[in-house]
């Protein structure tokens, strides 16, 4: 099949890397050829060149943008901190799609500049939210549709909990949560927050830079409640080394008629418990497994992990450009994930208050302190 599309990586090892296989997704697409690969560190760039197949290799992503006439890019590294100036080159430099790791960006200043220059150029991008395309998703979004849990009430989210746990998980696991929850609920209406350092509300002196360039990061224990559409309110929660076994990271809905579990990965883990009590020990009730073949039916695919959700994600935003049409999970859908993580420093900065959604200040809370 002749090449249609001239695809450009962009990596940085050792701040971010490559981020979960958005290089290497690109070979699953023979219309699609990695022919440019940037990387600020010698070795990493060398292997980069290596593993996607000889591309020509730059240790300056601006080079590589100024130099190739590209169709798309990948901005791979997992840490934030470069994320905004990538995005905005690249749409400045002609490219038709982009392909980000999540999350976002470090502030809302930052996302609305990137959203600016996308628009401007009419860039279409879709950010990492993998378990946006999984089936398993697709028949919770049938169920919720069919109201086989009733009138959803509110949304349960935990991160993972672990040594992140705080304000670390809030912003590099959270972003999965937040992202699905607006989407299966709409975008927020307001948020009510607090964080905690050691036992003490945060404070300046709890504050420092985060790890995976988050920015200005605090908090050891942080948690939010959100108030969404049609009456429905949404809880988020994180205490560091709090994990249950197993873990979880994921998702419940509760409605007046039931419950939906996920567990998060690509094939999420999940599962229907059709009691509105919420009390299967009192009621008898039995969880029902639910998988990308319907309600209680038996798994037939393989969860590919994240490799999986990359080949579909890249395949939409394939087709959003071709059809000048938003991919599934947008970079306004990541927007509004970014808003409700910022939103819990915003009303811990307010003390406590209950803040609106749009945010009016667009930058770090905790700078403000």
């Amino acid at each position: 099949m002749a090449i249609k599309y001239r695809v450009g990586v962009i990596g940085s090892t050792g701040r971010g890397n490559y981020g979960h296989g958005l290089d290497t997704v690109w070979r699953e697409f023979p219309n699609a050829k990695v022919v440019a690969v940037a990387d600020d560190n010698p070795g990493g760039l060398t292997n980069a060149v290596k593993r996607l197949g000889n591309p020509k290799g730059y240790a300056d992503y601006r080079q590589l943008l100024e130099k190739e006439k590209l169709d798309f890019v990948s901005i791979c590294p997992r840490w934030l901190d470069q994320h905004r100036d990538m995005m905005v080159a690249a749409a400045e430099s002609g490219v038709r799609g982009i392909y980000q790791e999540k999350p976002l960006c470090q502030t809302l200043r930052q996302a609305d500049e990137m959203i600016a220059a996308c628009d401007k150029n009419n860039v279409k991008v879709a950010v990492a939210h993998q378990t946006r395309y999984s089936p398993v998703l697709s028949q919770i979004e049938q169920l919720l549709g069919d109201g086989k849990i009733g009138r959803v009430l509110e949304y349960q989210m935990h991160g993972k909990e672990d040594r992140r746990g705080g304000g670390e998980d809030l912003w590099v696991l959270g972003t999965h949560i937040f992202d699905l929850t607006q989407h299966l609920a709409g975008a927020p209406l307001w948020v009510q927050g607090y964080a905690r350092q050691d036992g003490e509300l945060v404070t300046q002196k709890h504050v420092k830079p985060g790890a995976e360039g988050i920015g200005l990061l605090a908090g050891d224990s942080v948690g939010a409640t959100y108030a969404l559409p049609n009456e429905a309110f949404a809880h988020f929660r994180s205490v560091k080394n709090g994990a249950g076994q197993p873990n979880r990271f994921g998702l419940t809905i509760f409605g007046s008629a039931g419950v939906i579990k996920m567990t998060f990965g690509y094939l999420p883990t999940a599962a229907l418990l059709p009691d509105g009590a919420w009390a299967p020990g009192r009621t008898g009730k039995k969880w029902i497994p639910i998988t990308s073949n319907g309600l209680g039916q038996a798994e037939t695919l393989k969860d590919g992990e994240l490799h999986a959700g990359n080949i579909l994600a890249v395949r939409d935003l394939i087709d959003a450009v071709e059809e000048d049409r938003d991919p599934e999970a947008s970079i306004h859908d990541a927007l509004t994930a970014t808003e409700m993580i910022v939103g819990l420093f915003e009303s811990h900065r307010q003390g406590g208050a209950r803040v609106p959604f749009p945010l009016a200040k667009r930058d770090n809370p905790l700078a403000g302190l």
